[in-house]
Order: C-alpha cells, then structure tokens, then sequence
C-alpha cells in the first residue's frame, strides 16, 4: 500500500511540473487551435521545453499504473487531488498567475469535499475497501463512450464560444470540465491495463490487454486530449484551468471507477454521507466557479492619457 502512496505522491509532482513547464512553452509559441492538429504538434515538438513537460506527463501516467494496482480507486482520487496545491504554488512561482479571492476559496472547497471523500475510507477490518481488478467491457464501453462524446462537444462548444466578438475573456471552466472528462476516461483505462499487467504470463497478459477497450481508449484519449489540452492551457490560467480538469477526472473516476470494477460503496451511514457529501460538494463549487475572468481595471496613467486636454 505505501508503495502505491509513494506512486501517488510522485505522480503528483510530475504532473504539476509537467503542465507548468507546458504553460511556459506554450507561453511562447503562436496560438494553437485544435482546427488545425497538424500545426499544433509540429509547434510544440519543435519546442524542447514542451518536450520536457511532455515527458513529465508521460512519467505521471506511468506511476498511476502502480497506484491502481495497490490503492483503491477512490484513495488513489483523494491523494491525486492533493497536487493541486503544488500545482498553484509552482503557477504563481514561475508563471506569475494569480488567483482571486473567490478562486481561492473554490479551490479550498474542492480540496475540503475530496478530503471528506478520503476520510471515507476504511483499508483493513470488516467493511474495508477492496482493490477492484476487473470489469465488464461492455460496462467500460457504456460509461466511457458517452463522456468522451460529451467532453468533445463541450470543447468544440467553448470554442464556438470564445470566437463571438466582444465576449468576456473566459477562465476555462469549460475547457477544463471538458479535458477533465477526457483524462476520466483515460484514467479508468489506466486502471484496466494495471489489471491486465498483473496477470501471470507477460505474453497473455498482452493479448488479453489487446482484446479489451482500454489501450483504444488510451490512444483517442491521448490524441485527443493532448491537442485540446494544449489549446486550452494556451489561452487559460494553468493555476484555474488544471484544477478544474484534475477535480472532474478525481470524481469521474472515484464515482465511477468504483462502481465499474466492483469496489463497493461504504455501508456504515457515516462513511457512505462522506462520501456522497464530498462528490455533491465539489460538483457544486465546479458549477458555481466564475466562467469569465473580470477585465483589467484602465490604470491612471493610461486614463489620464486618454483625457482630452
């Protein structure tokens, strides 16, 4: 179990690292635009900064393999949602974000319904929570098709969006519930392969690997998930951005990664009210966050050139 703690931890400083060092990549580049995919990644692999932050990513993916294999689903959510905390602390240290008072208390609720989803959990005695290893691929196929489908539509519907004239500039509410979607379902194929590679026998366990959904749905959420997220981390906040995309995947794959591979639900009346309590609430704040940043205020010296002498 502390090994898949450890996994946890570290993958959180890998992503943190990783969308940091992406933002100041992107930072420099042209504007990207999921219209045109080609051009994206032919800007960014030519970007040695993006390459690293890339890599960083890809490292986190690869510790999450040993935290579902030890951790059950909703622990291994209630340690992951503890990055964000490095993550605003290293976007305000190198990027020089800053975040509103109203941002701040958001995300100081976010992490209060995930510690109660944490403090839900039992790991030994009567009624303590299981690690679950399979589960039914048609089961996998219903849950993940629709939220693939609707996270693009809710992207491809921001985008519309944004290119109206004169509207506010938007703080990626929506592009983050969007990705977060994406990575959701990246995550439960995740745990499905660490299922897969625990099987006796490398060469059997890869065949059955092939013949289950989840290294197709790696490879659409991959492709798709890095031009989107890419897109958004360019014109949003990284310090707003990603802890909307980490909160939606945390509770998609904590409610529905449970329920998918069999990990049962608490049965005591308290452990069950953290739980639920702790998913409603953060639902909650992700509906109530602001969806435009407010403009900057005309400073004194640009207002007093503005006056007609």
């Amino acid at each position: 179990m502390w090994w898949g703690v450890a996994a946890a931890l570290l993958a959180n400083v890998l992503y943190s690292g990783g969308f940091v060092l992406e933002k100041r990549a992107l930072a420099t580049l042209p504007a990207v635009t999921i219209r045109q995919p080609a051009r994206l990644l032919r800007l960014v692999l030519g970007s040695p900064l993006w390459i690293g932050g890339s890599l960083a990513l890809a490292a986190g993916f690869a510790a999450q393999l040993a935290v579902y294999a030890t951790l059950p689903i909703a622990a291994a959510q209630g340690i992951f949602v503890s990055g964000l905390v490095l993550l605003v602390l290293l976007s305000a240290r190198l990027l020089g974000e800053r975040t509103s008072g109203r941002e701040r208390y958001a995300l100081g609720a976010i992490l209060l319904a995930l510690l109660m989803v944490v403090l839900s959990l039992r790991e030994g005695g009567p009624g303590a929570d299981t690690v679950g290893q399979e589960a039914p691929y048609p089961l996998i196929l219903l849950v993940c098709v629709p939220s693939l489908a609707a996270g693009v539509w809710l992207y491809s519907s921001a985008e519309r969006n944004a290119r109206h004239r004169h509207r506010l500039p938007t703080t990626g509410v929506e592009y983050g519930v969007a990705v977060g979607l994406l990575y959701g379902v990246s995550s439960l194929a995740i745990k499905g392969v660490s299922s897969h590679l625990t099987a006796d026998g490398l060469g059997g366990a890869v065949l059955d690997l092939l013949r289950s959904p989840y290294p197709y749905l790696l490879l659409f959420t991959g492709a798709f998930g890095l031009v989107m997220s890419q897109a958004a981390l360019q014109r949003c906040r990284a310090s707003l951005i990603v802890p909307v995309c980490t909160t939606v995947t945390c509770l998609y794959t904590a409610v529905l990664g449970t329920l998918s591979f069999g990990e049962e639900l608490p049965d005591e009346p308290l452990r069950l009210a953290l739980r639920i309590a702790g998913t409603v609430l953060a639902v909650a704040v992700l509906l109530a966050m602001p969806k435009h940043d407010a403009p900057a205020p005309p400073s004194p010296t640009g207002a007093k050139e503005l006056t007609p002498p």
